[in-house]
């Protein structure tokens, strides 16, 4: 099995790029996420990988962290998802971002990324909900720390709005913890209004 590679980036055809290692050069297929963030051909380069031995031949897929390789083994585990779907939802979403939209069980930011629709979106959130915390604790933990932070810029929008802060924290309380912010700043809304 190999899992990783140091080399020199020979050359970059978005997926694929080619790394020459020890002159021997390896093509390796990378979500967007770790292409945007490669040097220039001719520059150095260290990838973590993941090797797939199939019927039709072996294949290699690079990734610029170890977060990111542990999360496209993660989803490979899933019923339905391939090596493709698997680099569309990394090329459409970083690791901490998927852990958030995991977290948050938001179906709706899946379905954005080509080739994922609301059925598999919601099987993915589902499959994810208890792999993906364990797997990636620093990413999930990243996560939370994003949501409590959502709920603080609810609240200050909400006394920008002219709420009092007693009306501000009695609407967060009826909101889900994981909720975003544009989202929690709708809700709260309809519930003051309700009022």
């Amino acid at each position: 099995m190999i899992g990783r590679l140091r080399g020199t980036l020979a050359e970059k055809n978005p997926p694929q790029i080619l790394l020459d290692v020890g002159g021997v050069g390896y093509e390796l297929e990378v979500p967007m996420s770790t292409f945007y963030n490669l040097p220039a051909t001719g520059q150095p380069v260290t990838l973590h990988t993941h090797m797939a031995v199939r019927e039709d031949g072996h294949f290699l897929y690079g990734f610029g962290s170890e977060d990111e390789r542990v999360a496209f083994r993660q989803l490979l585990k899933i019923s339905g998802i391939g090596a493709r779907t698997a680099l569309a939802v990394l090329s459409g979403l970083s690791v901490t971002e998927l852990a958030q939209v995991v977290a948050s069980q938001e179906p709706g930011r899946l379905t954005k990324v080509p080739g994922i629709g609301k059925k598999t979106a919601e099987r993915l959130l589902l499959e994810l909900r208890d792999k993906l915390p364990k797997a990636l604790p620093a990413a999930h933990a990243h996560a939370a720390t994003a949501a409590a932070g959502a709920q603080g810029d609810i609240a200050n929008a909400l006394l920008a709005l002219g709420y009092n802060d007693k009306e501000a924290q009695a609407a967060l309380k009826q909101l889900p913890a994981d909720i975003g912010v544009s989202d929690g700043i709708r809700a709260a809304l309809k519930l003051l209004s309700k009022v």
